[in-house]
């Protein structure tokens, strides 16, 4: 099989909102009026980013995924997407499950593929994704504010406890490493709730290489610091790491780790005043997505992990860096 048979095979689909998608030098996007267009662009490199031999319909689902989850941090809607893929030879065992998994994913957030390139060389996934949010009301990493409260969607450690498992360094229940492993290799990127806070949320940031790295992130561009009780916090956003300590499969001290600097787990971390926790809690019913008041935004610069006793942690986390 040929590139071209290739991409028409199990890359091509009728445009239905681009003016023009697959099968042109270009692919040509009309913007809705009123909106500004949000765009991002992740790289998947096999052997850094997922193990050689995962289940290509996962890795279809998760090569979108992180890029939908950027969109949900500024509030987007995804509207389209263009896919570089780089293939060691044809497969079309694995092309038919890893197409499937990404069309998934894509129809039931009505993104559709308007482009790309594929060539031969050691697997490599390069997804830009386009979206849209209203003139003014995307989500940015620069307005939290002194006193605002800082939230968290779903929970955080299950990516980190599925790597440490599959790596060897960790033995795990079976269904306790299964859930673990569908949140590391099938995140659920939190769209409708970035979309429902909007007018309501202050700042965002998907959390892809760890809370404490990625709320840094947001403290540093906001001018601002930070207050989270770590106990208070780990019990009420840690999933299957949260199980997996309590079984004495590790001490307290990494279940910490897990939670504050686990990586992959691709949830939002927020930050909205006082006044709006009503209406946070009505975006997370009209999202169906669970949110979690972990702290609050403080004018001291810098992230501080403190206990209800005043006792600092002093624990140091290290997020994930490609270079480090």
């Amino acid at each position: 099989m040929g590139e071209f048979d290739l991409i028409a095979r199990y890359f091509t689909r009728p445009a239905k909102r681009a003016v023009l998608g697959v099968g042109d030098d270009c692919a040509l996007l009309q913007p809705t009026p009123g909106m500004q267009m949000a765009i991002s662009s992740d790289m998947l490199v096999e052997g850094r980013h997922f193990f050689a031999g995962v289940t290509p319909f996962t890795l279809g689902h998760k090569a979108l995924a992180v890029n939908l989850s950027d969109l949900a941090a500024c509030g987007a809607t995804p509207t389209a997407f263009t896919l570089a893929l780089a293939l060691p030879r044809v497969d079309e065992a694995w092309l038919q499950g890893f197409s499937s998994g990404l069309w998934a994913l894509a129809d039931a957030h009505g993104c559709e593929l308007i482009g790309g390139d594929t060539t031969q060389g050691p697997l490599n996934i390069c997804i830009t994704v386009f979206g849209e949010v209203p003139r003014g009301q995307a989500l940015l990493r620069s307005g939290a504010q002194a006193d605002d409260d800082i939230y968290i969607s779903g929970t955080l450690g299950d990516a980190r406890l599925a790597l440490d498992a599959l790596r060897g360094t960790l033995a795990l229940p079976t269904e306790l490493l299964a859930q673990a492993r569908a949140r590391l290799e099938q995140p659920s990127p939190r769209v409708a709730l970035g979309q429902a806070l909007r007018g309501i949320a202050t700042a965002a940031i998907d959390i892809s290489d760890g809370l404490a790295g990625d709320l840094g992130h947001v403290l540093e561009a906001s001018g601002v610091g930070a207050r989270i009780d770590p106990e208070i916090a780990t019990n009420l956003i840690a999933g299957c790491a949260h199980a997996a300590a309590a079984a004495g499969l590790f001490p307290y001290e990494k279940l910490l780790e897990y939670v504050f600097a686990g990586g992959d787990d691709y949830e939002l971390a927020f930050t909205a005043p006082p006044a709006a926790r009503q209406a946070v809690d009505a975006a997370s019913r009209k999202s169906q997505t669970q949110v979690t008041r972990i702290g609050s935004i403080e004018k001291a610069p810098g992230l501080r992990l403190v206990d209800a006793q005043g006792r600092s942690v002093t624990q140091t986390f290290q997020s994930f860096d490609h270079f480090a």
